[in-house]
């Protein structure tokens, strides 16, 4: 086929792709996320390694015209042995195009077919979903083919899957890509230890469109002055392009996504942090922003899953570490980086980095090593949900920043993680057993003594001799990074 980029992970989507194929008769299917994870690589890795003659064609922004003549050139290329047609050939409209490559693809050979950037093809056009429709009820479907729509604005392509869209019940799906876990960091970094991984983490994420631009071969540090001085670095081009061309009011979810990432939750306080006009509801903008992935929508464990959609208590973050680091200390040192005052916003970063570890990595590696857990059955009890707590209890704020539950054995996970440079003392432990406990199991529905708590402490660096004694006592479970594992284990 064609070379592809390196796939790390996504055997779970590779296997679902698979089923594709593997599929009795003609198959279209979805496929979205948003922008940098990885989706076109993994359809090229999953198309090259079937070995099956596949038609790849990336819309792009184009007019309707520009974009039929494009598809229709991929169609003649793939039928004719790659041999390229005339420039001015294309078929007299979208129809003839689909009806066509129905024709192509009928046979005992299986066919691939990839639409990428999807959405671009129907801004350009809104009659093709319709086109499409027919074509495959009257002639894709009988057809030996796999086809693949697959894009980054996810609010347009979640609008194929609706009701009323024209090829509903056709389209499966869809798949979404999402991040990958921190684990898979170690295959982009791996000269890093675990602590420069989790800072990686921390700072990009699971997004390898921005890990593989990194080099473990130097000092973590050194990659994060250079995406953040570089006028070709990552914090200097990204923040701007993620949801600029599918907004009209940049500045508007800028401002929004800087409240959030500055610890904003509510709508009235991210509009009131954000400086908007009391005319304007945030709630449009935050809607948006939860469709596009850049931010979400949490609710506390506590809250059972039934009476989540009627609840005020949910708390917004942001959903893109990038954008986080982005937005708590690129965008905040605008006039220090301007001015390549490097030394001075390294002294900066370096007072709040550890904090920012803490709370925007460290806690998800614990909750993502609590889910792998859970799916290993490892875990001490069946998982159903992994996540938050938080909420007010006899006037006084809790919060459990790595948690889990089971509604059904009304069974409870509390978890406490310290990124610090020192051994974890009993006083945390105690804490998590007394005052955190009984303020949590108040915000449970009643009756409260019917539930079971287990108690998790995770930390960077391992426990004191006081905190192991009385983790043995009161049976609490804990996790450290291990200096010769590198990486979360049981003591």
């Amino acid at each position: 086929m064609y070379p592809t980029r390196n796939l790390v992970d996504r055997a779970k989507e590779l296997k679902e792709l698979d089923e594709l194929l593997e599929a009795p008769r003609a198959q279209l299917a979805g496929v979205t996320g948003r922008r940098r994870l990885g989706k076109t690589t993994l359809l090229e890795h999953w198309a090259a390694q079937s070995g099956l003659p596949t038609l790849f064609w990336g819309a792009t922004q184009k007019l309707a015209p520009l974009q039929l003549q494009a598809f229709s050139q991929s169609i003649y290329y793939h039928e004719n042995g790659r041999r390229a047609p005339g420039d001015a050939f294309s078929y007299s409209d979208w129809d003839a195009a689909f009806i066509d490559l129905a024709r192509i693809c009928t046979g005992e050979q299986r066919h691939i077919v990839i639409l990428d950037e999807f959405p671009y093809a129907v801004a350009a056009d809104k009659s093709i979903p319709s086109v499409l429709q027919y074509a495959w009820d009257h002639h894709l479907k009988d057809s030996n083919l796999v086809m693949i729509l697959c894009g980054s604005q996810i609010g347009m392509m979640t609008e194929l899957f609706d009701a009323n869209a024209p090829l509903y019940k056709r389209l499966l799906g869809p798949m979404k890509i999402a991040p990958l876990p921190f684990q898979c960091v170690a295959d982009f970094l791996p000269g890093y230890g675990f602590e420069e991984r989790a800072t990686a983490f921390a700072a990009f994420g699971g997004v390898p469109a921005y890990l593989e631009q990194l080099s473990s071969d130097r000092p973590i540090m050194e990659n994060l002055r250079h995406h953040v001085f570089s006028s070709w670095g990552i914090f200097n081009t990204e923040p701007p392009r993620l949801i600029g061309e599918q907004v009209s009011e940049l500045s508007t979810y800028n401002s929004i996504l800087s409240a959030v990432a500055n610890g904003a939750r509510k709508p009235a306080e991210i509009s009131r942090t954000a400086g908007l006009k009391a005319s304007v509801n945030p709630a449009y903008y935050l809607d948006k922003l939860c469709e596009m992935d850049y931010i979400r929508n949490d609710y506390s464990l506590t809250i059972p899953p039934q009476s989540r959609a009627q609840s005020r208590q949910s708390h917004y973050r942001v959903n893109d570490q990038m954008l986080q680091f982005y937005f708590q200390f690129v965008e905040k040192n605008r006039s220090v980086l301007e001015q390549e005052f490097e030394g001075t916003f390294e002294e900066r970063l370096q007072e709040h980095l550890a904090s920012f570890i803490g709370k925007n990595a460290f806690e998800e590696i614990c909750r993502e090593w609590l889910r792998s857990q859970g799916q290993a059955g490892d875990a001490p009890f069946p998982f159903e949900d992994v996540g938050r707590i938080w909420g007010t209890a006899n006037r006084k704020a809790v919060e459990v920043d790595v948690a889990a539950i089971s509604w059904r054995h009304r069974a409870l996970l509390l978890g406490e993680a310290k990124w610090t440079e020192n051994n974890v003392g009993s006083e945390v432990l105690n804490k998590l057993l007394g005052w955190t406990t009984e303020r949590v199991l108040e915000l449970l529905p009643p009756p409260q003594k019917e539930w079971t708590i287990y108690h998790y402490l995770f930390a960077r660096r391992g426990f004191t001799p006081d905190a192991i004694r009385a983790a043995r006592e009161h049976h609490v479970t804990l996790v450290q990074v291990a200096p010769i594992e590198d990486e979360l284990v049981v003591l």
